[in-house]
């Protein structure tokens, strides 16, 4: 349920000018893929809804609300202040997330948003009973880092999915989060997700089909320039990884607390329209394999080397 930012003082809530004041990790090469995805999505008017599970003081809502076509439903859902279930949920959310409470992430939402996000104030277990299923287009995964909770999240998610729709899993790759990397490829191994991919912190993956969308981003990515990438292979199937270091941003959601000429400035996101029936289109064909390179195993976690094949060598570090 959305509900209006509690009595406080407007001293103690934040007033980000811009996105970047935002508290947070949501990196150029994230927030250009997350642009490209919503994009084609609405270029192709793909209906769906927009989904994210864990949005700490919310930067990456921020920029998914700024995507939201008219008609749609965005929810975030997040535990915030309110109290964990079991011991290890809570010792994360006291180590990791000491500092989150609802009224500063609604407060950091409304400095770019007329108005907040469906909010589900609650354990990431509970989002079905608040999302129907096969409606949600885009869905970002960052709540607990423990496998349990992560291997529950993408399940869920996969039922909220519609066909075709992209979940995004983040710190799938980071040392102090072996759980989401466990959870992640796990689903790759066992549950039928399908690699996109790759950024130096988020994983990209369908239930649907994912060789036309690797080969639109591949066909985007040569033709900016300033994106490095390469084509590998995870267990045969190719796997785009990617890094964004240098390149420019995408447009920018615009802050209410910006000065007029400032304001003038900033190249804003622009409102996706309503949407529309989605209209089919003939299937691309997939990457051509000579461009491919075997998956290197510094990329993926232990759990998933046995599920490479051929590896050549390992790719450059970035």
């Amino acid at each position: 349920m959305t509900a209006p930012i509690a009595d406080q003082s407007a001293e103690q809530l934040p007033r980000p000018t811009r996105l970047s004041e935002v508290k947070g990790w949501f990196f150029t090469a994230d927030q250009l893929l997350f642009d490209w995805f919503l994009k084609r999505q609405q270029d192709r008017a793909e209906p769906g809804d927009l989904l994210e599970l864990g949005a700490y003081m919310g930067k990456s809502a921020i920029f998914l609300g700024a995507r939201r076509r008219a008609g749609e439903r965005f929810t975030v859902c997040d535990l915030f202040d309110s109290p964990a279930e079991d011991a290890s949920n809570s010792q994360e959310m006291k180590k990791s997330y000491a500092t989150l409470t609802r009224r500063a992430f609604e407060a950091n939402y409304l400095a770019f948003h007329e108005e907040l996000p469906t909010i589900v104030q609650g354990l990431s277990s509970i989002v079905g009973d608040h999302v129907d299923e096969d409606s949600v287009r885009f869905a970002h995964i960052d709540a607990s880092h423990l496998y349990e909770h992560v291997h529950g999240d993408i399940l869920a998610v996969r039922k909220l999915l519609t066909d075709d729709g992209v979940v995004v899993m983040d710190d799938y790759r980071a040392e102090h989060c072996p759980g989401v990397a466990a959870a992640t490829w796990q689903a790759v191994a066992n549950e039928g997700l399908r690699p996109i991919c790759i950024t130096g912190t988020k994983f990209y993956g369908t239930w649907g089909d994912p060789e036309p969308l690797q080969k639109a981003l591949v066909e985007w990515i040569t033709a900016r320039g300033d994106i490095w990438h390469e084509v590998q292979f995870v267990n045969d199937a190719p796997l785009v990884r990617l890094s964004a270091k240098g390149a420019k941003e995408p447009a920018q959601p615009v802050s209410r607390y910006v000065s007029s000429g400032a304001r003038g400035a900033q190249r804003p996101a622009t409102q996706a329209p309503k949407a529309s029936a989605a209209r089919p289109g003939p299937r691309p064909s997939a990457p051509a394999r000579s461009t491919l390179r075997r998956v290197a195993l510094d990329v993926l976690p232990p759990v998933v080397t046995r599920a490479i094949v051929n590896a050549r060598r390992r790719p450059r570090t970035h």
